[in-house]
C-alpha cells in the first residue's frame, strides 16, 4: 500500500538514483514549485529528516569505506527510516501535505540489499534483496506513491558527487564499478514496480530535466 493512498490526502514522492544525478537540485526546484501553487509541501531526505534519524545519518554516511558491513548498514538505514516515517513522513501525509524525500527504501535496496560486492559471511547471513524487502516489510511497511529515479552515466555522476566535496562522500569513495551497479539496479527496480516508478533521464540542461519531473508529477496526480 503507498503511504499517499493509506494516509488522507497527502502525495509521497520519493527522489531516487545514483549520486551526483541531481535528484537533490530538483526537488528543491519541485518544491518551490509547488509551494508557488499554495500547496504544503515538506522537503525531507534519508537518512535523516528527523532527529534521531539525523544522528545515524552521520554514522552511515561518513568515515571509511569499510566502516560498516552491508548488513549493519542495513539495519542502521532501516532504523533511521523507522524513525523519519514515524515522526515526520506519516504526520505530513495525514494533514494533506505533497512529501517530497530525497531517497528512501528504494536506496537501500540497492545500496545494501543488491550492489555490495560481500565478503564470506561465515555463519551469519549474507544481505540481499530479500533481506532488504523482509526488513522494510517488518519495521516500515510503507512505499511513495511516486518514485522518481534519476537516470545519469555514473561517471558523469560520480565525478558530480566528489567535485561537490564535504564530509558525506564515504558511498563516492566505493569506485566506479560500484557505482555502475547502482545504476543498473535502480534500473531493475523502475521494471519491478512499475505502477510507482518513473525514471527521469538527468542528462542535459536542468530545465529539460525539471519538465520531466513535472510531466511524471503531472501523470501521477491524474492518475489518483
Amino acid at each position: 500500500m503507498s503511504a499517499g493512498r493509506g494516509a488522507a490526502r497527502g502525495l509521497f514522492v520519493s527522489f531516487e538514483g545514483g549520486d551526483g544525478a541531481g535528484k537533490s537540485t530538483q526537488l528543491r526546484r519541485l518544491a518551490e514549485a509547488l509551494r508557488a501553487e499554495g500547496r504544503d509541501v515538506v522537503v525531507t531526505r534519508e537518512p535523516g529528516g528527523a532527529p534521531g534519524a539525523e544522528e545515524i545519518r552521520r554514522l552511515v554516511l561518513e568515515g571509511e569505506p569499510g566502516r560498516w558491513s552491508p548488513v549493519s548498514e542495513l539495519l542502521l538505514f532501516n532504523a533511521a527510516r523507522r524513525d523519519h516515517v514515524e515522526r515526520t513522513i506519516l504526520p505530513a501525509l495525514a494533514r494533506g501535505a505533497v512529501v517530497l524525500c530525497d531517497r528512501f527504501a528504494d536506496s537501500t535496496r540497492v545500496y545494501q540489499g543488491a550492489a555490495r560486492d560481500v565478503a564470506a559471511a561465515g555463519p551469519l547471513p549474507a544481505p540481499d534483496l530479500a533481506m532488504a524487502d523482509a526488513l522494510h516489510a517488518l519495521v516500515i511497511g510503507i512505499e511513495p506513491d511516486l518514485t522518481l529515479i534519476f537516470d545519469i552515466d555514473p561517471e558523469v555522476g560520480l565525478a558530480r558527487g566528489v567535485a561537490r566535496g564535504g564530509e558525506e562522500l564515504r558511498f563516492e569513495s566505493l569506485g566506479l564499478d560500484f557505482h555502475r551497479q547502482v545504476r543498473a539496479r535502480f534500473r531493475a527496480l523502475a521494471e519491478r514496480f512499475p505502477d510507482r516508478c518513473r525514471v527521469i533521464d538527468a542528462g542535459g540542461e536542468p530545465d529539460a530535466v525539471f519538465a520531466r519531473v513535472r510531466a511524471a508529477l503531472a501523470e501521477r496526480l491524474a492518475a489518483a
